[in-house]
């Protein structure tokens, strides 16, 4: 099976950041949560991906195919929203879409009524007049007209209101129930890509950190309290360890390890609760931040 695209030892340098080695591939058909704080890379990613800026080093393919900016046909199965919506601002939203329109012959005039519908999304106005908000909608409507194989977002609900991101979420979910489409979801909105996302890779500082599914992801960090009176140097697995008196609570990225552990210790009063992805999220980049293996 060909991935939706590829990214081997990608190297892009500035003068005080540095992105990668970067190995990155995504299959047909799932959701991959690019999840770090803001300056991790995230963006610088997705603009090598697209051909936006040239990297230094490394090879990346889109269905297959290089991202040769001299053979554009692999941009037809993308869909991109970057993170600044580009618009000839003295035409219309509909006359935006209109030109765009030209350069995919998948591109469907149905679809595009539907979506701004849905959106409420006022095609006869200026792009220089649209609202944050609308703006992100008409960049979402010229990104999926022409049902792309592969979505790429880069933070495009970063700003929006609650009700706003709500609308995007929901047609993106309709998306992705109509085909085996592959998204690309770069965000540092926890709540959002717990909502959507399959698998989540964790980047910081240019560096993926950790990659999973959610659900091995929900499965396997728990918080667990405990009463231990001796003091132990080590448990393994632990991020997180808080103390007072007897009384324990720590934060386990594998609790099944932790568990045996700590009734090898004769740990009593144990707990354990699920976290959820945002939690698990936080722990993961702080960890990573402070150069440790979470």
């Amino acid at each position: 099976m060909t991935n939706a695209f590829e990214i081997k030892s990608l190297v892009k340098k500035y003068p005080d950041f540095q992105l990668g080695p970067l190995d990155l591939t995504l299959e047909p058909g799932t959701v991959l949560g690019y999840i770090g704080p803001n300056g991790s890379g995230k963006t610088t990613t997705l603009h090598c991906l697209v051909g936006l800026v040239k990297a230094e080093a490394g090879e990346m393919k889109i269905f297959g195919m290089p991202n040769n900016p001299n053979k554009p046909d692999w941009k037809l199965d993308i869909g991109y929203v970057g993170d600044v919506h580009v618009f000839y601002e003295n035409w219309t939203g509909a006359k935006n879409l209109k030109f765009l329109k030209q350069f995919y012959p998948n591109w469907s005039d149905e679809l595009v009524a539907d979506l701004a519908k849905r959106f409420e999304l006022p095609l006869d106005k200026k792009a220089k007049a649209l609202s944050g908000g609308n703006r992100v909608k008409l960049s979402l409507v010229s990104a999926l007209a022409h049902s792309p194989k592969l979505l790429l977002l880069d933070e495009p609900t970063s700003g929006l209101d609650p009700v706003v991101r709500t609308e995007v979420l929901d047609v993106l979910f309709e998306v992705l129930e109509s085909g085996e489409r592959a998204i690309f979801y770069s965000t540092h909105i926890l709540t959002d890509i717990s909502r959507l996302a399959d698998e989540l890779a964790f980047l910081n500082e240019g560096q993926i950190l950790q990659r999973s599914t959610k659900d091995d992801l929900t499965d396997s960090w728990r918080k667990i309290t405990f009463k231990l009176k001796k003091e132990v140097s080590k448990i393994e697995s632990t991020v997180n360890h808080l103390v007072e008196g007897s009384d324990h609570q720590i934060i386990s990225s594998n609790f099944e390890i932790t568990l045996k552990q700590l009734q090898e210790h004769g740990a009593e009063n144990i707990q354990d609760n699920r976290m959820s992805i945002d939690e698990i999220a936080v722990h993961i980049l702080r960890e990573g931040k402070n150069g440790k293996n979470s």
